[in-house]
C-alpha cells in the first residue's frame, strides 16, 4: 500500500484522511501528517495517523505528499522540503492558483505532480475536485490520487490551462449558492415563514435539482 503523507492537518487535510481511513475500513497507519500547530497535530492523531516532527519526515517516509498550507504559504514549505525530495515521489497541490510547475521550481525537482482543486464540501464527503495530474507520473500514483480524492465526492480530470477557471465552478461555487440559499429563505421569512423550515425547504430543492439534473439525463435548459 502506498504510505500517504500531509502537510498540513486543517479542515481539508482532516476531510482527506477521513475518506482515506473509510476507504482503507479504518486503517491509518499507512498515513503521515505534519502541521506546525501541536494542537491541530493532537487532534488529527486521534484518527490513528502517523505524527511526525518535520514536514521532512513527512516526505521520506511517504510516496505521495499532500501539501495542505494556504497558497502564501508553499514558498516556505517547499523550500524546507527540498532536501527530502526525489524524482520517485509524487506531490499533490489542493492550493488555488499553484501551478504543477511552481510546485517542481519550489522542490527543484521535476517530481510527478497532481493539481487538484477541491471544494468545502469534501468535508461532509460531498466534494467534487477537478484535477491535472503531470505527464510523467505513473498510472499507480495517478490512480492512487484519483481514489484519494474520490473517496470524499466526485471527481474528474481536466488540462492545467483550465485550472483557474475551473475555480468558480466547483471552487468556490459553494460560497454562491450558500448566498442563493439565504436570500431565498430571507424573502420567505420576510413573508412571515419560519426561516429555518424555508432554509430546510431550500436545502432539500438544490439536493433535489442537482439529483435531476445528474440523473435523468435532461439539459438544465
Amino acid at each position: 500500500m502506498k504510505k500517504i503523507g500531509f502537510i498540513g492537518a486543517g479542515n481539508m487535510a482532516t476531510a482527506i484522511v477521513n475518506g482515506l481511513i473509510s476507504q482503507q475500513n479504518g486503517k491509518a497507519d499507512f498515513i503521515n501528517v505534519f502541521d506546525v500547530s501541536s494542537e491541530k497535530c493532537d487532534i488529527i492523531a486521534k484518527l490513528g495517523v502517523n505524527i511526525c516532527k518535520t514536514g521532512e519526515d513527512v516526505v521520506k517516509s511517504s510516496d505521495i505528499i499532500v501539501l495542505a498550507v494556504k497558497p502564501q504559504n508553499y514558498p516556505e514549505v517547499l523550500e524546507s522540503l527540498k532536501s527530502a525530495v526525489s524524482l520517485q515521489k509524487t506531490f499533490v497541490s489542493i492550493a488555488a492558483g499553484i501551478s504543477i510547475d511552481f510546485v517542481q521550481r519550489g522542490l527543484d525537482c521535476k517530481c510527478p505532480v497532481v493539481r487538484v482543486m477541491p471544494n468545502t464540501p469534501l468535508l461532509l464527503k460531498k466534494g467534487a475536485s477537478a484535477l491535472c495530474p503531470s505527464d510523467n507520473i505513473s498510472d499507480e500514483d495517478k490512480q492512487t490520487v484519483y481514489d484519494m480524492f474520490a473517496g470524499s465526492g466526485v471527481c474528474e480530470y481536466i488540462t492545467e490551462e483550465h485550472m483557474n477557471e475551473i475555480i468558480s465552478v466547483n471552487g468556490s461555487s459553494p460560497a454562491y449558492i450558500y448566498l442563493f440559499a439565504k436570500a431565498m429563505a430571507d424573502y420567505a421569512k420576510s413573508k412571515g415563514i419560519d426561516y429555518d423550515k424555508a432554509m430546510n425547504l431550500v436545502c432539500a430543492t438544490l439536493e433535489g435539482s442537482a439529483a435531476m439534473l445528474r440523473e435523468s439525463g435532461d439539459s438544465a435548459d
